[in-house]
């Protein structure tokens, strides 16, 4: 909203010289300097620091706390933090002392990064951390200031990429490398018969088969951590989803010879989603039921509930398993368990890792339970609208 303010009428005033008139700068209103730190309230000084999300901690000559923030605290809870406590004990890295020492000897800023074992709460798990450490001026008290990141994110996140990339390479290397050699067998005329001939065409079209759905799935994963993850969303019968994927796994399905249950409310399975990333879903969980168990008797119950707040799918079998030690990596990129049989099933690796991305890109939930040669359940949990 603006206000117009009406100058006052005034008397018609005798023409002055140049020289008589008032300076502009002495007709501007005056802003108030800034407030030095050093002269800032305490309290208000405090409380500003304590919003940093970064752990800040002011250190005396003899390198004890003046002060720590919330977020330093925050940052190694299991660690009390107080006033006059020393460096050396409050904070679980040798480090960050001679960084401090050398920082307060050559009055010069230094910086290094840190890693500690169970920093969280939990005790479990490795945190990664960046530190500076700056001299302060005597005006100021003297001693350092200490300034800590958690990079931890960004250390797990190029980790992740760094993995990637090399898992993938690997796993492009291996069948490059077969389809390379059987070229090379076929260019030299060694294969003589038109059987073995079929036989190295064969063993050709399966390695590239594997090429283009690893390259898929690579696409499918950057795409849901890309920006152009959104998804195409819109109503349809779920249940009809799972039919057109068993008809897609027909062949599959023959040779196992599994019992397949489909549970779904006799009043409709509509459910609001992106069809093609369902159908990416509902075929990775029940071709890896397929894929890992050859014994006869298997059966694979798929299950759909609906309620108010969402829907509850769930994929399970009376297979295999899948090893307790292994549960909490299932999801991971190139992971591979039941190492008892992996040579004789091969896949990308990046199945339930595309499972759980998807889910998580519908605004729902994934959850594992799997007890060997009992059963293996994964739960999914969605809104049944945007």
């Amino acid at each position: 909203m603006s206000i117009a303010i009406r100058p006052k009428a005034t008397p018609k005033a005798r023409s002055t010289s140049r020289s008589s008139a008032v300076p502009r700068s002495l007709t501007r209103p005056k802003l108030a300097a800034p407030t030095p730190p050093s002269l800032m309230p305490q309290a208000l000084l405090a409380t500003l620091l304590d919003h940093s999300q970064h752990g800040i901690m002011g250190l005396d000559d003899e390198l004890r706390i003046r002060f720590a923030n919330k977020a330093l605290a925050s940052m190694f809870p299991c660690r009390p933090l107080h006033t006059g406590q020393a460096l050396a004990a409050a904070l679980p890295a040798t480090e960050l002392l001679a960084l401090a020492g050398q920082s307060l000897a050559l009055c010069e800023p230094h910086s290094t990064r840190f890693t500690v074992e169970g920093a969280s709460t939990e005790g479990q798990g490795e945190r990664h951390f960046f530190a500076q450490v700056t001299p302060l001026q005597a005006s100021a008290g003297g001693g350092l200031s200490l300034m800590i990141y958690d990079i931890t994110e960004e250390v797990l996140t190029e980790r992740i990429r760094s993995d990637f990339v090399t898992n993938a390479s690997h796993e492009l290397r291996t069948p490059l490398t077969l389809i390379n050699g059987y070229i090379e067998t076929l260019q030299g005329g060694l294969v003589k018969s038109v059987p073995a001939m079929q036989r190295c065409l064969e063993v050709m079209e399966k390695h590239s088969k594997r090429m283009l759905r690893l390259i898929e799935d690579m696409l499918t994963i950057s795409r849901f951590e890309g920006i152009d993850a959104q998804l195409k969303c819109e109503s349809f019968q779920l249940r009809h989803c799972v039919e057109d994927v068993l008809e897609h796994l027909t062949p599959l399905i023959a040779q196992r010879q599994p019992e397949i249950v489909l549970e779904f409310p006799s009043t409709g399975s509509l459910i609001y989603g992106d069809r093609f990333y369902w159908d990416q879903i509902l075929t990775n969980l029940i071709e890896n039921a397929l894929k890992e168990n050859a014994q006869p008797g298997l059966r694979i119950t798929i299950a759909g509930q609906w309620s108010e707040s969402g829907c509850q799918v769930t994929v399970s079998d009376n297979g295999v398993g899948i090893p307790a030690e292994d549960l909490p990596f299932v999801f991971k990129r190139f992971f591979r368990c039941a190492k008892h049989h992996s040579s004789s099933v091969k896949g990308t690796g990046l199945g339930l890792s595309i499972v759980k991305r998807a889910i998580e890109a519908h605004g729902g939930t994934i959850h594992l339970t799997s007890v060997p040669g009992v059963a293996t359940s994964f739960v999914m949990r969605v809104p049944t609208s945007s």
